[in-house]
């Protein structure tokens, strides 16, 4: 997601002091956790300072030139966060089927790890408001990780690691279960998203294996 340099408000990362960065981070993690408790449509300035123990918004407003602004890097730092986590377990993994399982249990692992990020992400992902000046952008990025994901099953397809199947559907289940996991979590604050991750992983192995010649 490119920034927007159309405001004199936002500092530039390289005029930003230590303390300037790190009072940024610290709004930003903030704003995750009110996103992710209060919904979408309770995120304010306001509501953040409060939160953050901020003497005023004005504070927020020199960091951020708005909330499309704070929205952008929310949305950001749940990627960033979350592609740290996730990758190096999925890249760890040998073969399709167990990157599946990685892909999938590092997901929840993240989730347990990191209670507020996933739900942030969907909750302002499902809320965009169709005139954001990003939203075409930062959907097209989310299709593109479909393609990508896409494009793999299909090779692991081609390689005989699975079987035979619509590629695009079950990368959308796939996808769609985990987000599923995230919104039960912020209902049952309880649940043992691990235990989940698990037995989606156990699911989505037996539904996509190839199992002519397959190892047990």
């Amino acid at each position: 997601m490119q920034a927007d340099h159309s405001s004199t408000k936002q500092i530039e990362p390289t005029t930003r002091t230590f303390t300037e960065s790190a009072r940024r981070t610290q709004i930003v993690e903030v704003a995750i956790r009110v996103a992710a408790e209060a919904g979408y449509r309770n995120i304010s300035f306001a509501r953040i300072a409060k939160e953050a123990g901020l003497s005023s918004t004005g504070i927020i407003s020199y960091n951020f030139a708005g909330k499309d602004d704070l929205m952008r890097a929310i949305l950001a730092e749940v990627l960033r966060a979350a592609g740290a986590y996730i990758s190096p377990r999925v890249d760890a993994a040998v073969g399709a089927r167990a990157k599946l399982r990685a892909y999938i249990e590092a997901h929840t692992q993240f989730l347990a790890d990191y209670p507020h990020h996933l739900p942030a992400l969907f909750e302002i992902v499902s809320n965009l408001p169709q005139d954001w000046a990003d939203r075409a952008a930062f959907m097209a990025q989310l299709d593109a990780t479909h393609r990508f994901h896409t494009d793999y099953v299909r090779q692991a397809q081609a390689a005989g690691e699975f079987r035979a199947f619509d590629a695009r559907v079950m990368v959308i289940a796939v996808q769609g279960a985990i987000d599923a996991v995230t919104m039960r979590k912020v209902r049952e604050p309880d649940l043992d998203v691990i235990a989940c991750g698990r037995e989606l992983a156990d699911l989505f192995d037996q539904a996509t294996r190839n199992r002519e010649g397959a190892q047990p």
